[in-house]
This record gives C-alpha cells, structure tokens and sequence, in this order.
C-alpha cells in the first residue's frame, strides 16, 4: 500500500478515533478529523488537520473528502452512552443513523467507496453466556445497540447496490489509554467503568457506583470483554488497508475472547492505584446484559489482528499512568 494516503476520521477527536489517527500517522497515513467536538477534544487532533463540523452536514464532509482526495473512512462519529439511549433514543437514532446516512450521502457524491465503520459488541442484547461470534447479531436490547445494528443493516445495503464497500468493527469495551499518555479515556459526563472509577479516586467522582450486584455470574456482577484501546487502533489498520487492497469487507468482532467482572477490574483498579475505590451498590441499568465476551477468531482469520496489549493489568495501568498526568489528583 502506497503511503501518504489521505484518512478521513469522523469523531477523530474523541477517545477512539484519536487513537486510530495515531496509528493511522504512524502507519504513514494522513488522517483528517471532522469532528464538531462536542464530545471530542481539540488538544486530542495532533496528526492531522481539524475540519470543526457535523457528519450530518453532507455539504461539508464532500468538500473535505474532494479537497483532500479522501481515499477512505474510518467513521466513529456517534453518541454511546446506553442508558441515555434508553432515556432519549430519539437522540441517538437522529444522530447515529442519520449522521451515517449523511456520511454515506457524501461518500457516493465524491465517489469515496471504502468506509470501516465503528460499531458494537451491543448488537448482540443478551447473547449468553459463550463468547459470541459474529453470525449472533441482530438481538440488541439498547437504542444504542439498535442504531448501531440499523447502521450495519444500511452499510450491507449500500454494499450491495452502490459498490460503497465498508467493514463494520464490533468493539466490545475500549479501554486503556496511549503508552506514552498524551491521551486517554476522560469525558464529561463519564459513564464508562474504568475511567469512571478512576476520576473517583482522583476526586472527580463522589457517586461511583456498581450496577448489579446479583446476575448470574460467578461474582454477581456484569462480565464483559475488555480490549486495549492501542490494539482496536491496530485492527483498524489492517480494516482500511485490507479495503483498499481490494476487500468488499464484512463485520468482525474485536475482543480478546476473555471476559472479567466489574468487581475484578475494581480490584485491579485498587492494585495499580495503592488504595480502594469509594463505591456502592445500586440495582441494574436497563438494558446492561449480564454477559458479553467476543469470539475474536474471524477478525484474526480475515484481518490477522491479534491483540497484543489487552491484558487487564496493561488496560489498567496505562489508563491510570493517563489519568494522574492529565487529571492530578483533587
């Protein structure tokens, strides 16, 4: 693959998508953010321009992806906290769907045909309790799961009729942060574990709370799959450079394929920070499974991606090494 070749990165100044333009920068890509940062950070865009906007604004994303002869997409532009989608779907329905839709409007305009979209380990609700391969979509339980699975629906359509090939990436929980620190995982309102229980210790948070202390695993609280954030940013390396080598694409899962409680995390939380993490018990949120762990073999079959740094005490410490050098301690 010829280097210098310009990424478009919706949402590129959010915690994801800054990771995957630093590895897209340090691949030899150019990424462009469009982002209107109303959850992304300015300080987070340093290996490419900013263009500040909407990916609903059609107009805009055309005259960004001609002007920069834009070769592909890595789309993470979307809201992604579940128990607003539950509260407000319509938010998230008329952002995620219809932000794709006119992301999509612009990549047809522009002739742009290659898009490796950011969905979810959520479009598959209540799955069980094995690790989940890709053929059990289609049973989300959240508006935010739901919008992500609508998007796929639409991108496999789009593949279809308008040769616009796209790989959807179903994260299952992002964490971790860049080994030398420069970002991390830190939003207002945080609603994500690991930061979360983090900004408690630092002070930030005086409510952490555990959801559910009474499901039917080994320790009574939701297990999940937790993968660096450093390796998703690889894998989608390997995504866009397997599309533009000539792939129509394809859906695959990204985790490790091992799933820890909330309580263990907590606890290796504790370890790195030297001191126990102030929390209560509160009941379930709606739309939280108590279970969700990837099978991780078609992503290492399809793209060869392996994580390499997702070990819970790596996730960790390199969150908490973030976290005290952005955010000191109150």
């Amino acid at each position: 693959m010829a280097r210098n070749v310009t990424i478009l990165v919706t949402g590129g100044a959010g915690y994801i998508g800054a990771h995957c333009c630093k590895a897209l920068s340090e691949a030899g890509y150019l990424p462009v953010c469009v982002d209107d940062l109303s959850t992304g950070s300015r300080d987070f865009v340093k290996w490419g321009p900013l263009v500040v906007g909407s990916v609903r604004d059609t107009t805009l994303v055309g005259e960004t992806i001609r002007s920069h002869r834009i070769a592909a997409v890595m789309h993470f532009a979307a809201f992604s906290q579940v128990g607003e989608s539950v509260v407000d779907p319509q938010k998230y329905y008329s952002n995620n769907v219809g932000g794709t839709l006119s992301l999509l409007a612009a990549m047809r305009e522009t002739g742009c045909s290659h898009l490796v979209f950011s969905s979810t380990g959520a479009v598959y609700g209540n799955a069980g309790r094995d690790p989940i391969s890709e053929d059990a979509a289609g049973s989300p339980v959240n508006p935010y799961g739901v919008s992500k699975w609508m998007i796929e629906q639409i991108l496999a359509d789009y593949r279809a009729a308008y040769r616009l090939n796209s790989t959807c990436l179903r994260y299952f929980n992002a964490s971790g942060a860049e080994k030398s620190a420069s970002i991390g995982e830190f939003r207002d309102p945080e609603t994500h574990l690991i930061p979360r229980a983090m900004m408690a210790l630092q002070g930030y948070v005086d409510d952490f709370a555990i959801f559910g202390d009474d499901y039917d695993t080994p320790d009574g609280t939701a297990v999940r799959d937790y993968i660096h954030v450093e390796d998703l940013a690889a894998a989608h390396i390997l995504a866009v450079e397997s599309l533009l080598n000539g792939s129509i694409g394809g859906c695959f899962n990204l985790g490790t394929g091992s799933g820890y409680s909330v309580r263990e995390v907590i606890a290796a939380i504790e370890a790195a920070a030297g001191r126990k993490v102030p929390l209560v018990v509160k009941s379930r949120r709606a739309g939280d499974p108590p279970f969700l762990v990837a099978d991780p073999s078609s992503a290492r079959k399809s793209l060869g991606f392996r994580p390499l740094v997702s070990d819970l005490a790596t996730i960790v410490t390199s969150a908490w090494a973030w976290h005290q050098k952005a955010h000191p301690r109150r």
